[in-house]
C-alpha cells in the first residue's frame, strides 16, 4: 500500500525548501504527498526578502478538511513562523493523532534569515515536541530548545540528544535525530536516540555549495519512509542515504545563483536526458 504523507510547512518559491521540497522527497521514496501551507515566504537561493503569515484559523481548516477525507499516514512539520499557527498545528494533530509525527524545528534558513519568531520558540517546545515521534533539530536548534550554547563535538552531542529526549512525551515510542551537518571536520555524524537506545549514524562530508533544503529533506523523507519501515532506526538510515545521494547530485542541477537545492530524483533523472 502506498502510503499518505502530509507536510505542514511554508513554502519556498525556489523550490529548494519547504512544502514543494518536501513533496518532491515523498515522492522521490514512494509515499503521497499532501501539504497543509502554513506560511508564504519570498525567497530564492541568495535569501528571504519578506515573509507572509497563514491565518491560523485557515491553517486549522487545511488541516480538518484534509484529515476528514484522507487518511494521513505520517506528517513531517516545518516551518510554521508564528506562535498561533504554532499552537494550533498541535491542537488539531492532538485531535487526529497520526500515527507518525516528525517535526523539524525550521528557524533559521540557509541564508541566515529568521523563519520562527522567537514567542514561538517556548510554543514549539511545549506543545508540538511532546506530540512529535521524532524530532530532527541540527546543533543550532538544539541550542535554542535547550537554552545553551550549540557544542561541536560528539561527546556533547550524545549529551545533547539525552536533553532533547525529556522534552518528549513518555508515552509510546519517542526519537531524537539529531543532526551533525555542523559538527568540524568530513564525518558529520547524526545520533538517534530514544530515551533506552542509542545510535551513532556516520555520515560524509560532501563539498558543495548546494544544500539548500537538507534539513527539510531528511524529515520529509523520514516521514515517507516511517509507514514503510520496521522501525524508526531502519526508516532513519534510509532516510540519510537517501540525502546523502541527493547532496551528493546537487551540482547537476542549475538552479540559482546562491546555495542550490539537493537533487531530490536523483536516481530517476540522468544528466543530458529528459523524458520524451
Amino acid at each position: 500500500m502506498i502510503p499518505n504523507a502530509l507536510s505542514i510547512a511554508g513554502v519556498d518559491p525556489s523550490g529548494g525548501a519547504g512544502i514543494l521540497a518536501d513533496i518532491k522527497a515523498m515522492s522521490a521514496l514512494g509515499a503521497y504527498g499532501t501539504a497543509v501551507v502554513a506560511a508564504l515566504t519570498a525567497q530564492n537561493t541568495r535569501g528571504v526578502t519578506g515573509i507572509a503569515p497563514v491565518p491560523p484559523e485557515f491553517v486549522a481548516q487545511q488541516i480538518d478538511t484534509l484529515f476528514t477525507d484522507v487518511h494521513i499516514d505520517a506528517v513531517k512539520i516545518g516551518m510554521l513562523g508564528q506562535q498561533a499557527v504554532t499552537r494550533v498545528v498541535a491542537e488539531r494533530l492532538m485531535h487526529w493523532r497520526p500515527a507518525h509525527i516528525v517535526l523539524d524545528p525550521v528557524m533559521i534558513a540557509k541564508s541566515g534569515d529568521q523563519l520562527l519568531e522567537k514567542a514561538a520558540i517556548n510554543e514549539l517546545r511545549e506543545s508540538l515536541m511532546p506530540v512529535a515521534t521524532v524530532i530532527t533539530p541540527n546543533l543550532p536548534e538544539a541550542g535554542v530548545l535547550l537554552e545553551m550554547s550549540p557544542v561541536d563535538n560528539l561527546k556533547e552531542m550524545r549529551r545533547v540528544a539525552e536533553k532533547l529526549r525529556r522534552l518528549l512525551n513518555d508515552n509510546g515510542e519517542r526519537w531524537v535525530f539529531l543532526k551533525g551537518g555542523h559538527l568540524p571536520g568530513n564525518d558529520p555524524t547524526d545520533i538517534l536516540h530514544n530515551g533506552d537506545q542509542l545510535f551513532e549514524l556516520p555520515g560524509e562530508r560532501i563539498h558543495t555549495r548546494n544544500t539548500h533544503g537538507t534539513g527539510c529533506t531528511l524529515s520529509a523523507a523520514l516521514a515517507a519512509l516511517l509507514p514503510q519501515s520496521a522501525n524508526l532506526p531502519e526508516a532513519a538510515r534510509k532516510a540519510k542515504a537517501y540525502l546523502q545521494e541527493a547532496i551528493r547530485h546537487a551540482d547537476e542541477l542549475q538552479v540559482g545563483e546562491g546555495h542550490g537545492p539537493v537533487h531530490h530524483f536523483h536516481a530517476w533523472w540522468q544528466p543530458g536526458r529528459r523524458p520524451e
